[in-house]
């Protein structure tokens, strides 16, 4: 079962599924924008191979304005055009064009230009009308013209339509783009074409045309593009069957004739954009002047446009080339006679709400559940995966899969999840901090969690200080007290023994019953070692003289704390077996420092620290015990002191007296002994003048002791 915390850790990592998954179903347009660059990159990897195909352009291109004359060519000219692609075999015609007012060059326009009136004006009036000349060549060809449609104009009247619907599904129709008003050409015109198709695009918000519309709604009537109606006429058909979606409202697929053409539920077709290529055009003036080919026309489909760029028909396409409008209409009719199309199938919504959804979780799972490499390298999988299977569907079946916000999504999840995991890790981290410091010093724990490669077995010569404490009479206390109450007064004494340690940055080496070892400069070295384990070592004495002193007023005996201080060079780090770990210094310095505390035993003291100790603590005042020879050592050591009045903080002037008495005894000088007997009786607490006394009285003079018992 999981805990209320892993619970919680998914909350970060669910919010960004559903706000992904939301932003995926509105589909913004930086949303729209991301899809349409995944879709246009695929297009650039992988265009369409051109192969011969029955549609031709010809195209209105500069050589054809510089050698016919400028747009627009009188109608009699297309009249010419038409006649000559017809007889050349062409089986359709399709103009890029929309004819919506009469030829500017009629004899009547140009009677009324000129103001002619009387039979100047009925001889003028007389002559060949061009629209109605190019209405008598397009009878007898197959010609589409083309309309625009917008919004906010006037809705058309209409006119005779040479198509019929017949639409399989309720529902099939009702999504298409719809408008209030259509720029339509002549009636004359209008009358004498084959069809009349939408020549309008509606390129994406940047600009590009990936998508061509097969059928646009207006207010009377259901209209074709240009595309499907010079389909139609070519083929001589006259019914276009629309097949509607089995699950929701919108278009399936358009069926012309024998040509099933996918498309979107607003009923727009994808274009698989192929290279330019050079033998899709044929400039106008070639027809015109009877230099093209005989065979160039025979049995193809033509589409007449313009890529003279003077007359601002040139549209941007995936492969991120500008070309002329006609263009699109071309590939997509190339594309509808190879039978390669480009589809986004209706289930690809579902599939990348799934992979948002499904993929999401179980990257969030991932990245709270384990470590970062495994989960990073399952989400960069799953990333892969993905566009691998986008990729695959693109090249194998030509179907667009959204990769963009799948990828997004996923790479969002593991982010918040990781940094869930991550803030949970710390949390941890903290708490085991926090656990560990309070039964090793927090210095080592905060070393070893920065410096965890040196959690292994071996040392490092170093230079340390220790401090050795112990508290005399312990045993007789644990004796004569409730052993509830003994443990109880050891803890709290303990608890601000060890303070003290951590406040002065020592590392607690260990407590054995109710002894305490503390070193210095290690792990983490400290160039004033010696300083601190002094400075430490004055402040644990303070504490432990007015501990006893309050168990005092209520009537407890504590007894007193024995405190040795020494420094010297050890071997420092991790010492055990292949089980455990042990994080000590060991060395002589350690046994010397744990000597000194006895020490105070026999010399009746409270504190001893050695030379090593006072040479690097400059205005520390203190007083000699002697050149001490330890239990077991060879070499003496020079012990003082510290100077301390009865609540232990130091005293701030030498021991004159004392170190007056010190220089006889050290001189050998007969004289020691009684100055020391003076000091006795002056000062008859005071234990290490009444030990020197002692010594003087059975061993002689000298500073040189050496010790009988440790």
């Amino acid at each position: 079962m999981s805990s209320p915390n892993t619970r919680l850790g998914f909350l970060l990592p669910l919010t960004v599924i559903a706000a992904m998954l939301l932003l995926y179903l509105l589909s913004p347009v930086p949303v729209q924008t991301l899809r349409n660059a995944a879709f246009d990159q695929y297009q650039r990897w992988q265009p369409r191979p051109y192969s011969d195909s029955p549609v031709l352009i010809v195209d209105v291109d500069e050589e054809s304005l510089a050698r016919v004359g400028q747009w627009p060519w009188t109608r009699t000219r297309l009249a010419d055009l038409v006649e000559r692609l017809h007889a050349a075999g062409a089986t359709a015609i399709g103009f890029d064009v929309v004819f919506a007012e009469p030829d500017r060059t009629a004899p009547r326009a140009m009677a009324a230009e000129w103001r002619l009136s009387g039979t100047d004006a009925a001889r003028i009036a007389a002559l060949p009308d061009p629209d109605e000349r190019f209405a008598a060549a397009m009878r007898g060809a197959r010609v589409v013209l083309g309309l625009t449609v917008e919004n906010g104009g006037t809705a058309p009247s209409g006119g005779q339509s040479t198509h019929r619907i017949v639409s399989r599904g309720d529902a099939a129709l009702s999504s298409l783009p719809a408008f209030d008003s259509a720029t339509l050409p002549i009636p004359a015109l209008r009358s004498a074409a084959a069809g009349i198709g939408s020549i309008s695009f509606q390129p994406d918000p940047d600009g590009i045309v990936r998508r061509v519309p097969m059928l646009v709604r207006l207010p009377q009537e259901i209209v074709p593009s240009m595309i499907a109606e010079v389909l139609r006429v070519s083929l001589a058909e006259r019914n276009y069957v629309a097949t509607g979606l089995a699950e929701r409202p919108g278009l399936r697929s358009l069926r012309i004739g024998r040509h099933q053409i996918p498309t979107s539920p607003d009923g727009e077709a994808w274009i698989h954009y192929s290279r330019p290529a050079p033998q899709r055009y044929l400039p106008a003036w070639r027809i015109l002047d009877g230099s093209a080919p005989e065979t160039a026309l025979r049995g193809r489909i033509v589409l007449v446009g313009t890529s003279a760029k003077g007359l601002l028909d040139l549209r941007f396409n995936p492969l991120g080339a500008a070309m002329p409008g006609v263009e699109a209409h071309a590939q997509l009719l190339e594309q509808i006679h190879a039978g390669h199309f480009l589809e986004r199938p209706a289930w690809a919504t579902a599939v990348e709400a799934l992979a948002i959804a499904i993929g999401g979780l179980l990257v969030a799972t991932l990245a709270l559940r384990t470590g970062p490499l495994s989960s990073a390298s399952a989400t960069l999988a799953a990333l892969l995966a993905i566009a691998a299977a986008s990729w695959w569907s693109f090249i194998a079946w030509r179907q667009l899969v959204d990769p963009t916000l799948p990828v997004i999504a996923l790479l969002l999840t593991f982010v918040a999840g990781s940094l869930v995991r991550h803030r949970g890790s710390e949390r941890r981290h903290r708490w085991i901090r926090h656990a560990f410091s309070r039964y090793v010093s927090p210095n080592l724990v905060s070393h070893l969690v920065d410096n965890p490669g040196q959690l292994v077995l071996g040392g490092r010569r170093q230079h340390c200080s220790f401090i050795f404490t112990d508290l005399a009479g312990f045993t007789s206390l644990m004796e004569r007290t409730d052993p509830g109450e003994a443990v109880s007064l050891l803890n709290d004494y303990l608890d601000g023994m060890i303070a003290i340690v951590f406040r002065h940055e020592g590392t607690l080496d260990r407590i054995v019953g109710d002894a305490l070892a503390v070193v210095f400069s290690a792990p983490v070295e400290q160039p004033d070692h010696r300083r601190r384990a002094y400075e430490c070592a004055l402040d644990l004495h303070r504490f432990a003289q007015a501990h006893v002193e309050d168990l005092a007023r209520q009537g407890v005996e504590f007894g007193r704390t024995r405190i040795g201080v020494h420094s010297g060079e050890v071997i420092v780090g991790n010492f055990g077996g292949s089980t455990i770990f042990d994080y000590r210094a060991l060395g002589d310095p350690v046994n010397t420092a744990a000597r000194l505390e006895t020490l105070n035993k026999q010399l009746g003291t409270l504190v001893c620290v050695s030379d090593a100790i006072r040479d690097d603590c400059p205005g520390a005042f203190m007083r000699a015990v002697g050149d001490i020879v330890l239990k077991g050592r060879t070499q003496p050591l020079r012990v003082f002191e510290p100077l301390l009045h009865t609540d232990g903080t130091p005293l701030t002037e030498n021991d004159s007296g004392y170190d007056e008495a010190y220089a006889l005894m050290a001189a050998q000088d007969p004289r020691a002994l009684s100055a020391f007997e003076q000091l006795a009786a002056e000062r008859p607490g005071d234990a290490l003048v009444a030990w020197q006394l002692n010594r003087l009285r059975s061993e002689g003079s000298g500073a040189l002791v050496v010790m009988a018992e440790k």
